[in-house]
């Protein structure tokens, strides 16, 4: 990243063929990156029925996540809820209501956890003209300290958990119809 913010990352998923199951992960993925997406699959199969998944989906699916610009390396676990996100979408051919960014590290039990670089992150969607975003509850003081010039018209939802992103970024769904 440079001082005048960071770039987005676009992450692609897809059921590549149904000879084998598994996580292929391709474009140049450091090491926690890697282990960010393995979190993503692993709370995706263990929570699929909660997010309308079904599980019969991934049971001979080899799943392809991408991050593209191979060239470039990528590391970090800030690209957790937005492979969790990739994988839902994928395995219920449900795409993402709006133009979005999001950031966060996801845990096993979906828990949203904080990460770094707020600013930069803010600044690179700006860029994109993309201004909702879907940022850890734990990173609200960052977002709150940053100059009214870069959070002006960006609309900020701050999560604690994979069920509140989820509420941010779908369609309504059962999940949302359960909590009315």
């Amino acid at each position: 990243m440079d001082g005048d913010g960071g770039a987005t990352l676009d992450i692609e998923a897809t059921k590549s063929h149904t000879f084998s199951r598994g996580l292929k992960l391709t474009g140049q993925l450091g090491d926690v990156m890697k282990e960010s997406a393995e979190i993503a699959y692993s709370f995706v199969l263990g929570n699929a029925e909660k997010f309308g998944v079904d599980q019969s989906f991934f049971e001979d699916a080899m799943i392809h996540v991408h991050v593209p610009a191979g060239a470039t390396p990528k590391d970090g676990p800030s690209a957790g809820i937005t492979m969790t996100s990739a994988l839902i979408s994928l395995a219920t051919a449900k795409p993402i209501k709006d133009a979005l960014a999001m950031t966060g590290e996801i845990s096993l039990t979906g828990q949203v956890l904080p990460v770094g670089g707020i600013k930069e992150k803010v600044i690179a969607a700006r860029r994109m003209n993309i201004k909702t975003l879907v940022l850890p509850k734990a990173n609200k003081g960052d977002f709150d300290e940053l100059p009214d010039y870069i959070v002006k018209g960006v609309k900020a939802h701050f999560v604690e958990d994979y069920e509140e992103v989820f509420s941010h970024i779908f369609h309504k769904t059962s999940l949302e119809s359960d909590r009315m």
